[in-house]
């Protein structure tokens, strides 16, 4: 079974949202079964809390389910555990192989690196536009999915 852990920086906003539309993605699929998915925080801040207002309604509007969640923070054992770590910037990246350590550092990419333009997840706790991070984590998990199935993991 593949197993894919999505980060940000306190688990509230980006990496429920990349939990919730990916598994999403793999039920429409008939692929949830196969695939292990979660998500974590780089940072502390939010540790124990559910996630941000703002992603919850997002969630709601385009009629996906909201994974059941609480604020975690990643572990090293994580790195052990996860066969991909998909951080949603490039700040997460340098947080998540600062947790994992060196040798599971090879594991850490961001979302979008699966994209055709490569690039990060603005933070929608600064930005407020929880829709682009919405359109731009969608996009990265059909990426997700699409190299998934090209390198024969489904």
């Amino acid at each position: 079974m593949v197993s894919v852990l999505f980060v940000c920086h306190g688990n509230i906003c980006r990496s429920p949202m990349a939990e919730s539309v990916f598994c999403y993605l793999l039920e429409k699929e008939g692929l949830s079964g196969r695939v292990r998915v979660a998500s974590a925080a780089a940072r502390t801040d939010e540790i124990g809390n559910p996630p941000h207002r703002g992603t919850r309604e997002k969630l709601e509007r385009e009629h996906i389910p909201l994974v059941p969640h609480r604020a975690r923070l990643m572990t090293k054992r994580d790195g052990e555990e996860y066969d991909f770590l998909l951080g949603m910037d490039q700040w997460n990246a340098v947080d998540m192989r600062r947790i994992v350590g060196q040798e599971n550092a090879h594991k850490v990419k961001r979302l979008l690196d699966f994209a055709e333009i490569p690039r990060d997840i603005a933070d929608p706790w600064y930005t407020g536009d929880f829709d682009k991070s919405f359109e731009d984590i969608l996009e990265g998990c059909h990426a997700l999915l699409r190299y998934l199935k090209a390198q024969n993991l489904l």
